[in-house]
């Protein structure tokens, strides 16, 4: 795997065009299909620019190549959320993390794989075929940005953007030996992103190691005008590895419920790792856990329902044979989705329907707030709570048919989404050639927190994975 500093050392080197060119021949050999669509043209196109001085250079990134999940709008280049619905289309404008990363002179090389519509824990609902692990080509790289991370695990460019619904940055970083940030809520603007469950989502950096992902986030982090949930945070970030007197929270219930015991044993060895630099654990309560992935899903997919109501083959995207607007509609719909989205969007909008709204989404809203609070009780008492980023090494790909199984992996991921706090995940060990990540917890905007834990996980025995 390669790290910024190793590109920029390459392109001050040699140029910009020649390290973009090289990343493009590697991208072309890969065995792994992390990439929807490479973009060859518009990424050696601006590469020449950098190295002519037409477009303004030395920004933090100036030179870099990175890949972006395919739900991120990106001018001129192909968006397809790994849809068939969407198969052609391109978007006239540039996502505001996009924008971010070019004016530090970044370059897009293509547009990552990803499940359908980021509704996933695999990659393998994607349209243009499953992403294979690089650890392991027979299993998945996780999702639902499983191609971010295995690109980047690949050693196919150094950096990535992946977006996080319920788990889908930290689950692939978890799978593929690679970190990942799920920002608080709010912190990084989703302007540009194709909306799955906006009150959710979040767009969060891959890297290789934890530096990388400080410095992506500082770039991408900040208030947006064109996106009303953005807030200001501070993108100055030092990271601190000293975890003198920092105390662990370790939450009983992110314990249970199978977690494979190779994982389990990772995961604590990274603790106790923590705990011999000076830093204390205890065992915390979060009673309402059991609940989350529950309204979570509830939650998600029903606003799915609503955010998938906008594709209906009339604007943009797959188009059949013109018939009445009820008949083009139903058709394009069934065969532009999948088979995992077009169950959600009809659970989905069962959730909202009369005589059940209450019931059902209502419920959920509520054990929402109840998951919340079990987050703000605490960080009353801790710095930090750690715990299994994934309760399996990645699966091998085909083993998980039934969707519910794939739902129920998501079981430590889900409820940081439904609170909307931070958490990273690390590599923190390994079993039968596969990585095992712990995700580190903070509170609201602790991002400079918990990547200086990670990072002493990363430094004390990450390097030894």
């Amino acid at each position: 795997m390669m790290s910024i500093t190793d590109v920029l050392r390459r392109v001050e080197e040699a140029s910009a065009e020649d390290v973009t060119f090289k990343h493009l021949e590697q991208i072309r050999k890969s065995k792994f299909n992390t990439f929807i669509t490479v973009a060859e043209d518009q990424s050696l196109e601006r590469a020449r620019a950098l190295d002519s001085g037409e477009l303004k250079s030395g920004g933090r990134l100036s030179g870099v190549p990175i890949a972006i999940k395919d739900n991120m709008s990106t001018t001129g280049i192909r968006t397809t959320c790994a849809s068939h619905i969407l198969d052609g289309y391109i978007p006239p404008y540039d996502a505001t993390v996009v924008e971010r990363l070019y004016a530090e002179g970044a370059i897009v090389i293509g547009k990552a794989n990803m499940d359908e519509f980021a509704m996933g824990t695999s990659t393998e609902s994607s349209y243009y075929g499953p992403t294979k692990n690089p650890h392991n080509p027979d299993c998945v790289p996780g999702g639902s940005s499983g191609g971010s991370a295995a690109t980047v695990a690949a050693g196919e460019v150094a950096i990535s953007l992946g977006s996080d619904t319920g788990g889908s940055v930290r689950c692939p970083a978890s799978f593929c030996g690679v970190v990942g940030l799920k920002p608080t809520y709010g912190a990084v603007s989703r302007y540009g992103l194709v909306s799955y469950a906006n009150s959710l989502e979040q767009i969060g950096p891959i890297a290789s190691n934890v530096e990388d992902v400080a410095l992506l986030y500082s770039i991408i982090a900040g208030h947006d005008p064109k996106d009303s949930t953005s807030v200001e945070v501070d993108t100055e970030i030092s990271i601190d590895r000293d975890v003198k007197g920092l105390t662990i929270g370790v939450p009983a219930q992110y314990f249970e419920g199978g977690i494979n015991p190779a994982v389990e044993s990772a995961v604590w060895d990274g603790i106790h790792h923590l705990e011999d630099e000076g830093a204390t654990y205890s065992e915390v309560d979060m009673p309402h856990t059991d609940y989350a992935l529950a309204a979570y899903y509830i939650i998600a997919m029903s606003e799915a329902s609503s955010n998938l109501a906008r594709f209906d083959g009339m604007r943009y995207g797959l188009r059949t044979e013109d018939k009445d607007w009820s008949t083009t509609f139903s058709e394009v719909r069934a065969l532009g989705f999948g088979e995992e989205v077009k169950r959600r969007i009809i659970l989905g909008t069962f959730s909202l329907s009369t005589g059940y709204h209450d019931k059902y989404y209502l419920k959920a809203l509520q054990v929402r707030t109840l998951v919340k609070q079990d987050f703000d009780l605490a960080f009353k008492d801790v710095d930090v709570l750690i715990a299994p980023t994934m309760p399996m090494p990645a699966f091998r790909i085909g083993e998980l048919v039934d969707p519910l199984s794939q739902y129920l992996a998501d079981v430590n991921t889900v409820p940081i989404n439904l609170a909307g706090v931070p958490s990273v995940s690390v590599p923190c060990g390994s079993t039968q050639g596969l990585p095992i990540g712990m995700q580190i917890i903070g509170r609201y905007f602790d991002e400079p927190g918990i990547l200086g834990v990670a990072a002493a996980v990363e430094h004390g025995i990450g390097n030894k994975i």
